[in-house]
């Protein structure tokens, strides 16, 4: 006996997944353009303020610094890292040596057992080379899509937008990209973001999110993009004197 053939209307139909849909942009491709060639000449070549000496100390110290600022980051790593700076190093180290090294550090139990973990993983599947790949770094312990896109861009220059606290403030604070999610915002970020300007973008965005644009209050009158921001906050409508800084 022969099937039955499917009636058409029993057919699945298969649709297409639907784009995000984001905002209206505040601002123009001009006025982004403007924005970001301003931050170059500030800070022609940003860096990212965490001290690392290889791509494993890096994705190590950023990792820890989920919760945790820079400088006290920093400060628990400069002896770790001299005693430690590959997976094999940080394992004979053991947990329990780590904690001690780390634990000026918050949620340092737990970032200690996140960094024998991921030293375990890269040893195992990756014999012991950070990958490049966003998805296989985000299968190393205690490393979120965030810490992945810093360590794509400063280990090996990929353009990414790593959307932290800052980075979050300042897209809803000055409308660049106000998406509810940092997801959201990093999708925004990126698309328009001008690509001449993509690889230090997210640097630039943090610096000026922790040196100006400041969560509490931000300090309008030290903004060299005064004039273009779209804030309902700010104060000053007069861009401050364009000084280069040393990083």
């Amino acid at each position: 006996m022969s099937e039955k053939t499917p009636k058409k209307s029993q057919s699945v139909s298969k649709s297409k997944p639907r784009k995000k849909k984001f905002p209206r942009a505040k601002y123009t491709q001009d006025e982004m353009h403007e924005i970001f060639a301003r931050f170059k000449l500030q800070r022609p070549e940003p860096k990212g303020e965490l001290n690392h000496v290889n791509p494993y100390t890096l994705v190590v110290a950023v990792s820890l610094s989920a919760q945790a600022t820079d400088v006290g980051v920093n400060k628990a790593t400069k002896a770790l890292f001299q005693v430690a700076d590959t997976p094999q190093k940080m394992l004979a180290l053991g947990e329990e040596k780590v904690r001690d090294y780390i634990k000026t550090i918050g949620l340092y139990r737990n970032k200690a057992k996140n960094v024998i973990l991921l030293s375990q993983k890269l040893i195992d599947d990756f014999d012991s080379v950070v990958p490049m790949e966003r998805e296989a770094l985000m299968t190393l312990p205690g490393v979120g899509r965030k810490t992945a896109n810093v360590v794509m861009s400063m280990a090996f220059n990929i353009p990414t937008m790593a959307v932290d606290t800052h980075v979050f403030r300042i897209g809803h604070r000055m409308g660049m990209a106000p998406g509810k999610t940092p997801d959201d915002v990093e999708d925004i970020l990126m698309k328009r973001i001008p690509e001449e300007y993509l690889f230090h973008a997210h640097h630039w965005l943090i610096l000026h999110g922790r040196y100006t644009c400041k969560a509490r209050k931000p300090e309008c009158e030290a903004c060299i993009v005064a004039d273009l921001c779209k804030s309902k906050e700010k104060t000053c409508d007069v861009p401050a004197t364009i000084v280069r800084l040393e990083d």
